[in-house]
Protein backbone atom coordinates (compact mmCIF):
# COMPACT_ATOMS: atom_id res chain seq x y z
CA UNK A 1 0.00 0.00 0.00
CA UNK A 2 1.16 3.51 -1.21
CA UNK A 3 0.43 6.62 0.91
CA UNK A 4 -0.01 9.37 -1.01
CA UNK A 5 0.10 11.86 2.00
CA UNK A 6 3.17 12.44 3.49
CA UNK A 7 2.02 12.87 6.78
CA UNK A 8 0.13 9.54 6.97
CA UNK A 9 3.56 8.37 5.58
CA UNK A 10 5.21 9.45 8.50
CA UNK A 11 2.42 8.24 11.15
CA UNK A 12 2.30 4.83 9.54
CA UNK A 13 6.11 4.35 9.88
CA UNK A 14 6.01 5.66 13.62
CA UNK A 15 3.25 3.49 14.17
CA UNK A 16 5.10 0.71 12.36
CA UNK A 17 8.59 1.29 14.54
CA UNK A 18 6.35 1.57 17.67
CA UNK A 19 4.24 -1.99 17.03
CA UNK A 20 7.82 -3.69 16.94
CA UNK A 21 10.05 -1.86 20.03
CA UNK A 22 6.65 -0.75 21.70
CA UNK A 23 9.48 2.23 22.91
CA UNK A 24 9.61 6.24 21.45
CA UNK A 25 11.66 8.47 23.06
CA UNK A 26 12.29 12.35 22.76
CA UNK A 27 14.71 12.87 20.47
CA UNK A 28 17.53 15.84 21.44
CA UNK A 29 15.78 19.24 21.44
CA UNK A 30 18.01 22.50 20.66
CA UNK A 31 16.39 24.79 23.37
CA UNK A 32 18.32 27.92 21.43
CA UNK A 33 15.08 28.13 18.88
CA UNK A 34 11.27 27.45 19.87
CA UNK A 35 9.07 25.64 17.83
CA UNK A 36 5.78 27.08 16.58
CA UNK A 37 3.71 23.30 16.80
CA UNK A 38 4.67 19.75 17.80
CA UNK A 39 2.95 16.27 17.58
CA UNK A 40 2.62 13.03 19.26
CA UNK A 41 1.55 9.66 17.91
CA UNK A 42 -0.38 7.92 20.66
CA UNK A 43 0.12 3.99 21.36
CA UNK A 44 -1.97 1.53 23.74
CA UNK A 45 -0.06 -0.93 25.85
CA UNK A 46 0.31 -3.66 23.03
CA UNK A 47 1.91 -1.14 20.95
CA UNK A 48 -0.68 -0.39 17.93
CA UNK A 49 -0.75 3.54 17.24
CA UNK A 50 -4.49 4.73 18.51
CA UNK A 51 -4.36 8.27 17.66
CA UNK A 52 -2.35 11.68 17.54
CA UNK A 53 -2.09 14.54 19.29
CA UNK A 54 -1.30 18.52 17.60
CA UNK A 55 0.31 20.72 20.12
CA UNK A 56 0.55 24.23 18.98
CA UNK A 57 1.59 27.53 20.85
CA UNK A 58 -0.92 29.91 22.11
CA UNK A 59 -0.47 33.49 21.43
CA UNK A 60 -0.03 35.20 25.37
CA UNK A 61 1.23 31.62 26.48
CA UNK A 62 0.37 28.15 26.94
CA UNK A 63 -0.27 24.95 24.40
CA UNK A 64 -3.13 24.31 22.30
CA UNK A 65 -3.30 20.28 22.21
CA UNK A 66 -5.44 18.55 19.60
CA UNK A 67 -6.17 14.92 20.61
CA UNK A 68 -8.01 12.48 18.20
CA UNK A 69 -8.23 8.35 19.23
CA UNK A 70 -9.83 5.30 18.83
CA UNK A 71 -10.04 2.03 20.16
CA UNK A 72 -10.82 3.40 23.98
CA UNK A 73 -13.07 2.08 26.25
CA UNK A 74 -15.92 4.53 26.43
CA UNK A 75 -16.93 7.04 29.25
CA UNK A 76 -14.38 10.12 30.46
CA UNK A 77 -10.39 9.47 30.38
CA UNK A 78 -7.85 11.45 32.61
CA UNK A 79 -5.22 13.08 30.16
CA UNK A 80 -2.01 14.62 31.43
CA UNK A 81 1.54 15.76 30.62
CA UNK A 82 4.12 13.77 31.95
CA UNK A 83 7.33 14.40 32.56
CA UNK A 84 10.03 11.91 30.78
CA UNK A 85 9.63 11.93 26.96
CA UNK A 86 9.39 7.80 26.97
CA UNK A 87 6.53 5.25 26.33
CA UNK A 88 7.82 1.82 27.30
CA UNK A 89 4.22 -0.51 27.05
CA UNK A 90 2.64 -1.93 28.76
CA UNK A 91 2.54 0.30 31.85
CA UNK A 92 4.00 3.25 30.73
CA UNK A 93 5.77 3.66 33.86
CA UNK A 94 8.51 4.91 31.85
CA UNK A 95 6.79 8.50 31.12
CA UNK A 96 7.80 9.38 34.75
CA UNK A 97 5.08 11.43 36.99
CA UNK A 98 3.56 14.63 35.96
CA UNK A 99 5.08 17.42 34.71
CA UNK A 100 5.42 19.48 37.47
CA UNK A 101 8.17 22.29 37.13
CA UNK A 102 7.13 24.76 39.99
CA UNK A 103 6.30 21.81 42.36
CA UNK A 104 2.31 22.07 42.94
CA UNK A 105 0.14 19.80 44.20
CA UNK A 106 -2.60 18.05 41.33
CA UNK A 107 -5.49 19.23 39.74
CA UNK A 108 -7.32 22.13 38.66
CA UNK A 109 -9.54 22.16 41.62
CA UNK A 110 -6.60 21.99 44.10
CA UNK A 111 -6.19 25.25 46.16
CA UNK A 112 -2.07 23.83 46.19
CA UNK A 113 -2.30 23.37 41.99
CA UNK A 114 -2.34 22.40 39.59
CA UNK A 115 0.27 20.06 38.31
CA UNK A 116 1.70 22.30 34.69
CA UNK A 117 0.69 18.85 32.91
CA UNK A 118 -2.66 18.64 34.27
CA UNK A 119 -5.51 18.71 31.61
CA UNK A 120 -9.08 18.47 31.70
CA UNK A 121 -10.75 15.07 30.72
CA UNK A 122 -11.27 13.90 27.29
CA UNK A 123 -14.59 11.65 26.69
CA UNK A 124 -14.60 8.93 24.42
CA UNK A 125 -18.34 7.76 22.71
CA UNK A 126 -19.46 4.55 22.20
CA UNK A 127 -17.59 3.93 19.26
CA UNK A 128 -14.73 3.86 20.88
CA UNK A 129 -13.55 7.56 19.41
CA UNK A 130 -12.65 10.80 21.08
CA UNK A 131 -12.02 14.24 19.56
CA UNK A 132 -10.90 16.85 22.04
CA UNK A 133 -9.00 20.60 22.16
CA UNK A 134 -7.07 20.94 25.46
CA UNK A 135 -4.97 24.06 26.34
CA UNK A 136 -2.21 23.63 28.93
CA UNK A 137 -1.45 27.01 30.29
CA UNK A 138 1.28 26.11 32.50
CA UNK A 139 3.42 24.86 29.17
CA UNK A 140 5.44 26.36 26.56
CA UNK A 141 7.44 24.81 23.25
CA UNK A 142 9.72 27.81 23.55
CA UNK A 143 12.95 26.96 25.88
CA UNK A 144 12.95 27.84 29.69
CA UNK A 145 11.58 25.79 32.84
CA UNK A 146 8.06 24.99 31.92
CA UNK A 147 9.06 23.78 27.99
CA UNK A 148 7.77 20.58 26.67
CA UNK A 149 10.98 19.87 25.35
CA UNK A 150 13.30 19.65 28.02
CA UNK A 151 16.25 17.83 28.53
CA UNK A 152 14.73 14.18 28.51
CA UNK A 153 11.78 14.95 26.76
CA UNK A 154 7.58 14.93 27.49
CA UNK A 155 4.75 12.24 26.56
CA UNK A 156 1.14 12.68 27.15
CA UNK A 157 -0.64 9.82 28.89
CA UNK A 158 -3.85 8.64 28.82
CA UNK A 159 -5.81 6.68 31.85
CA UNK A 160 -8.14 3.93 32.25
CA UNK A 161 -10.78 6.85 34.13
CA UNK A 162 -11.56 9.80 34.84
CA UNK A 163 -9.22 13.01 37.08
CA UNK A 164 -11.02 13.93 39.52
CA UNK A 165 -8.81 17.18 39.02
CA UNK A 166 -8.47 17.47 43.20
CA UNK A 167 -6.29 14.18 44.22
CA UNK A 168 -2.46 14.37 44.32
CA UNK A 169 -0.49 13.20 42.67
CA UNK A 170 -2.59 11.66 39.67
CA UNK A 171 -6.34 12.63 40.53
CA UNK A 172 -7.26 8.72 41.16
CA UNK A 173 -7.70 8.33 37.16
CA UNK A 174 -6.32 5.02 37.50
CA UNK A 175 -3.70 2.88 35.20
CA UNK A 176 -1.75 4.53 32.11
CA UNK A 177 -3.57 2.79 29.03
CA UNK A 178 -1.80 5.13 26.14
CA UNK A 179 1.29 7.08 25.65
CA UNK A 180 2.93 9.22 22.99
CA UNK A 181 5.83 11.16 23.29
CA UNK A 182 5.81 14.86 21.95
CA UNK A 183 8.20 15.52 19.31
CA UNK A 184 8.69 18.80 17.37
Amino acid sequence: MRARNPLFAAILLCAATLAITTICTAPAFAQDKAPAKAHAYITDAQGKMIGVAALSAVKGGGVRIVVTVNGLMPGMHGIHIHTVGKCEGPAFASAGGHFNPEMKMHGKDNPMGPHAGDLLNITVDAKGKAKATLIASGVTLAPGPNSLFHDGGTALVIHAGPDDYKTDPAGNSGARIACGVILQ
